[in-house]
């Protein structure tokens, strides 16, 4: 999140949709997308039939993408970095954590489009998948109409898509844990939290405006507890705490101390001994751009001793990882061609995606995790823009569950 980008769209919270529902309904209907989309509110406490397992030798592969970033004439290097780390990797699962598209689709078709293009990758090679939201998903809302409920409504339509609607009652859309099964499919191995840490922060709060402190958003309590409750029903419900990871798209301050291994000094001596304590790896390019509160998420975190890890996007040019007090914090960089990178020749080279390797029968289940580049599989990395028609939408048939 370049210090350079606007304060674009609406609030998440004041945000009133534009134009009639029924004429919505209507158009989308004409685009393949259920008519039934906005017949109910995205609401669900259970994904008990999510049926994610380890593999028979014990393993299970992540790949996280961040802030793809685009409408639905998406840069055709951002679908061949998906596709080509996909076909590396071949991971078991995907996150598309936030930001998934942006600013410039102006109607409910070429917001269908813009979903699409990123979908397409996953659905193809019929690889499970789910979305977090970020700050610039709702760009386009103004214009075509469609919020982040209705994006999950979309969303949660592809065959392969893991997403729920969000747990009722608590900030955000969308927000839900994902259990991975043992190999044998009896226990639960591991588990991801997907949260949405929102937009921007409210224009006020007592009166005071956010003058002079960070303007973007930050996990509210309701969210933190509702990880905190849920995690110690996990554990009653298993007899053990499951080892976890946290994608969230807005980085947590825990971030930017663990960076310089302090709250007030920020200093390359202050770093230097963060990179001995905390095992940092990667590059920062940019100051995180976090909310001006924090959430409290981490303190639930040490409390409960289940997440192994959490990790962000939202800043671009920000690949580091480290471990803060047994808890890794870390990015993935930036998938999207289309959004701000590095300045002038070096702007795409940063593009990629973040791998998480998991293998049930080790200590703490997550092993590793590394970033993979554009560069790595000769993609073309010129500072230009490079979009293309979009994808062609195909007709999903939602698995059997």
């Amino acid at each position: 999140m370049s210090n350079q980008d606007s304060h674009k769209g609406l609030d998440r919270r004041s945000f009133i949709k534009i134009g009639g529902m029924s004429t919505l309904a209507l158009t989308l209907g004409s685009t393949g997308i259920p008519v039934d989309l906005f017949s109910s509110t995205a609401h669900a406490e259970k994904n008990d039939d999510v049926k994610l397992q380890f593999n028979p030798d014990g393993k299970f592969k992540i790949v996280q993408f961040n802030d793809t970033q685009d409408d639905e004439r998406i840069d055709r290097r951002t679908v061949e970095l998906m596709e080509k780390v996909l076909d590396a990797e071949k991971p078991d699962f995907v996150v598309l954590n936030g930001d998934n598209i942006s600013g410039g689709c102006d109607t409910p078709m070429e917001m269908r489009q813009a979903i699409n293009n990123v979908a397409q990758p996953m659905e193809q090679r019929g690889i499970k998948w789910a979305v977090t939201f970020g700050n610039h998903d709702e760009d386009s809302t103004p214009n075509s109409g469609l919020d982040e409920e209705d994006m999950l409504r979309i969303y949660m339509s592809y065959k392969y898509n893991e997403n729920r609607p969000g747990v009722k009652g608590i900030t955000g859309t969308g927000n839900m844990n994902l259990l991975i099964k043992d190999s044998k499919g009896k226990k639960a191995a591991f588990n991801l939290w997907l949260l949405d840490s929102g937009r921007y922060a409210p224009q006020t709060i007592a009166g005071q405006d956010f003058k002079g402190y960070p303007t973007w958003d930050w996990l509210r309590f309701n969210q933190v507890s509702w990880y905190y409750e849920t995690s110690k029903k996990l554990e009653k419900q298993w007899g053990y705490k499951v080892p976890s990871l946290v994608f969230i798209h807005i980085p947590l301050w825990e971030h930017r101390f663990m960076w310089y291994a302090s709250v007030d000094q920020r200093t390359d001596a202050n770093h230097a001994i963060a990179v001995k304590k905390h095992n940092i790896v990667g590059e920062r390019n940019e100051e995180e751009c976090m909310g001006p509160v924090n959430s409290g998420l981490f303190s639930a975190m040490l409390e409960r001793g289940d997440v192994k890890g959490v990790f962000c996007g939202h800043d671009h040019i920000n690949t580091y990882m480290g471990n803060y007090y047994g808890i890794l914090l870390g990015y993935a960089g930036n998938t999207g061609f289309g959004t701000y990178g590095l300045p002038g020749a070096e702007r795409n080279r940063l593009r990629g995606a973040r791998v998480f390797n998991l293998d049930e029968n080790q200590d703490g289940v997550l092993t590793e995790t590394h970033m993979v580049f554009a560069k790595d599989y000769g993609i073309d990395l010129t500072a230009n823009d490079q979009s293309m028609d979009p994808l062609p939408i195909e007709e999903n048939k939602k698995k059997e569950r």
